[in-house]
Parts: structure tokens; C-alpha cells; sequence
């Protein structure tokens, strides 16, 4: 199914049974990789933030927090601890005195890395008990989940 597909009107009926257990099965798996790599002790928000200046470069608190989704004050409050755990560094705006630039230090980025290994070693783990048809239709399956991202 291609991104540009509009499914027809039948196709877009799901029984609800099968969403349920979408739901639980994702959601299931998401606290399965947040466990392995829970030594990171990150809150999702930090996390996510940490993502965003890594794929971003520096950005001011404001644009990261629009990025986000969030008021400027509460990601204040989510980037203080990663300031404090050296993962993210801020520097003055050489242009406007009154706002900074947020950036991953090298440590940020070990963690990002560490964390993205674990929860690929739990997913390889796991994939590696399929057999060669299960792990067909996963591959097959990862395109169709990518568009459930979407709006």
C-alpha cells in the first residue's frame, strides 16, 4: 500500500477486537523496549526532546518547545535535568542576549546511541525466534505501521 493509496471506504472499517489488541500489542512492546533500556532513567518528554535537538541542531527552548507540542516553561523544567546530566549543553544566542541555544553533548548522544542499541537487541532477540514467514509478514507489516504515525 503506497503512502499516496487512499484505502476504500470498506477498508478503513476495523473491528474493534483487532484494534484492542493492536493497542495492547504496541503498546506492550513500547514498555518491553522502555524497560531495556531503563538504566537511561529518561522521562519519555526528556527523551523525546533529546531526539528532537539530535535531529534538529541547536535550537532555542521556543522552537524545540513548538516542536514538542509544549508551553515554553514546561520544557524549561524537562531540559534542567538534562543540563544537569551533561546531555545537552546551552549556549547564549550570540544574536539576542535573552535566549539560549540547546545542544547534545557528546554524552547525549552515547545515551541516544546506548538507548537505540538496547531496544534494537530486544527487537532482534525477539524477531530471531520467528520463523522465516513470521519474519516475512513483520517486514511486510513495518511500511503498513509507519502510516498509523500519521495524521
Amino acid at each position: 500500500m503506497s503512502r499516496s493509496a487512499t484505502p476504500p471506504a470498506a477498508a478503513t472499517a476495523i473491528d474493534p477486537a483487532v484494534v484492542a489488541r493492536l493497542r495492547l500489542t504496541i503498546g506492550r512492546l513500547y514498555r518491553q523496549m522502555v524497560q531495556a533500556s531503563d538504566r537511561q532513567d529518561l522521562t519519555m518528554a526528556q527523551l523525546s526532546a533529546l531526539v528532537k535537538i539530535e535531529e534538529h541542531g541547536p535550537l532555542r527552548i521556543g522552537e524545540l518547545a513548538t516542536r514538542e507540542g509544549v508551553a515554553g516553561p514546561s520544557m524549561i523544567r524537562t531540559l534542567g535535568p538534562l543540563t544537569d546530566g551533561g546531555l545537552i549543553r546551552r549556549d547564549p544566542d550570540p544574536k539576542d542576549g535573552r535566549s539560549s541555544f540547546v545542544t547534545l553533548t557528546p554524552a547525549g548522544t552515547r545515551v541516544l546511541n546506548q538507548i537505540r542499541r538496547d531496544r534494537s537487541e530486544l527487537l532482534t532477540r525477539r524477531a530471531a525466534r520467528l520463523t522465516e514467514e513470521q519474519l516475512a509478514v513483520l517486514v511486510e507489516a513495518v511500511p503498513v505501521l509507519q502510516l498509523l504515525l500519521e495524521d
